[in-house]
């Protein structure tokens, strides 16, 4: 039986962390994968769809090339060539994720790994004994029990990521993050896009003026959007039945993309086997991801917690030093949440209406992208910035962007937040011009009325 101090089960963006963590702190380490080093999100989520997305903008914005001066005569795209591109980016980002890990120290396993016990794991052919176990293994696409979901043509995200071809038309069922990133690739490549959504808004949850503005900017895109809708079933021909006001409708597609969520991979872990409890099939952990027993740690997507590729990395690293004898805690307080739409949107915080529930006295700042000097030198018009504040101590709860570069810039609000910062801090700070960054300065300045660039 081969012995390690520290056994991390899934290679995703918080097991690979945490097996550097743990190998820097000076921890003999193993790391078991089963199928490619960096997971879902680097192999079939988050890098592969922002590179086609990437693709996707470059070719949109050839259509505006004549407004901004530009004179193009024909331009077109090969999708096969956008599919090898994904596959090029992802190839070399999977190497260098395998470098790291290697280079730290850690040994890696390419095999499906299994809890015997508290302390012993097997893989393949071989047992494992280790004093402290990490599970990362991940999440899958959530099924949908729909009539018809079996048919040919309907996929799920890792379908539509495998694909080398563009269909004409696609029906997305689900109109949440996955969803609209959907919409925003095949429309921006020019393609008739149906999104079916059973809440009341698209990306419901959000911000209420952020999923009404980006619905308002799909829908001028060409994109048919059904809210407070129910799927039926999913018939020949792949025309998707659903109910709406009481009435029985169709949207018909060359593709129906089933995009309701994921669910934790967990079956055939071995969870019982280590009696690890879990509810509602997550795995229950506390502040430290411990979970119910001691020595065995979970993170990511099997806690149920934030399905975030930076959650279970920041989630990794507690755990890592919490294995080797320290006591870190996670805070959820300050977790920023991106979509790569077209403009980007990006939040952090609470909301408006949240922290009305949660018993604040709200004051609100707002600032729209069209006055934003920077927003419209790259030809973009739609979108704004709110911060959420306490009317009582100026501390920020919220920042809520939709405009371009929005995931890049919420790392300011997100800091703010995190260190207590007030609106007038916030707001006090020089921010360079000309920025797109300046919106949240706007908008802090904007909950004292105090802002220059709006009447």
């Amino acid at each position: 039986m081969i012995k390690y101090e520290t056994a991390v089960i899934g290679g995703g963006p918080g097991g690979y962390i945490a097996a550097i963590r743990s190998a820097q702190l000076g921890k003999k380490t193993v790391i078991f994968e089963k199928r490619d080093m960096g997971g879902t999100c680097l192999n079939r989520g988050c890098i592969p769809t922002k590179t086609l997305l990437h693709s996707a903008e470059l070719y949109a914005e050839l259509g505006t090339a004549k407004k901004l001066g530009i004179r193009v005569d024909q331009y077109d795209f090969d999708y096969k060539k956008m599919a090898k591109r994904k596959d090029k980016v992802v190839k070399t980002l999977k190497s260098g994720v395998e470098n790291l890990v290697q280079g730290h120290g850690a040994a890696a396993v390419n095999a499906e790994a299994v809890l015997v016990d508290a302390h012993t794991i097997k893989a393949g052919d071989e047992l494992y004994e280790a004093e402290n176990i990490i599970l990362a293994s991940g999440s899958v696409p959530a099924n949908i029990p729909i009539p018809g979901a079996d048919k040919p043509g309907v996929v799920n995200s890792d379908g539509v990521l495998s694909m080398e071809t563009c269909p004409d038309s696609v029906v997305i069922v689900g109109g949440g993050v996955i969803g609209i990133e959907f919409a925003t690739l095949f429309s921006d490549l020019g393609k008739k896009v149906t999104i079916i959504e059973m809440l009341p808004s698209i990306l419901f949850g959000n911000e209420p003026d952020i999923c009404c503005t980006m619905a308002g900017i799909l829908t001028d895109r060409g994109v048919a959007i059904h809210t407070d809708a129910k799927v039926l079933e999913i018939q020949d021909g792949l025309t998707v039945k659903f109910e709406k006001d009481g009435a029985v409708m169709e949207a018909a597609g060359q593709m129906v993309i089933m995009a309701a969520g994921r669910r934790p991979d967990t079956a055939g872990l071995g969870l019982d086997a280590a009696g690890v409890e879990t509810e509602r099939g997550f795995v229950k952990t506390d502040a430290e991801m411990r979970t119910s027993v001691p020595n065995i740690y979970a993170i990511g997507d099997i806690t149920g917690k934030m399905q975030l590729a930076h959650v279970a990395t920041a989630q990794g690293i507690v755990a890592a030093h919490n294995a080797a004898g320290e006591h870190q805690h996670m805070n959820y307080d300050a977790v920023p949440g991106c979509i790569y739409s077209t403009p980007e949107i990006a939040t952090v915080g609470l909301t408006e209406e949240k922290a009305v529930a949660n018993g604040y006295e709200v004051k609100t700042g707002r600032f729209n992208v069209s006055g934003n000097g920077r927003s419209l030198a790259i030809n973009c018009q739609d979108g704004f910035s709110k911060v959420v504040t306490d009317a009582k101590t100026g501390k920020i709860l919220g920042c809520h962007l939709i405009a371009p570069h929005a995931t890049e810039m919420i790392a300011e609000a997100t800091l703010a937040i995190r260190q207590n910062l007030s609106v007038e801090q916030v707001g006090e700070t020089i921010h360079a011009h000309p920025t797109v960054s300046e919106i949240i300065m706007e908008a802090a300045h904007d909950v004292e009325n105090l802002c220059c660039h709006k009447i």
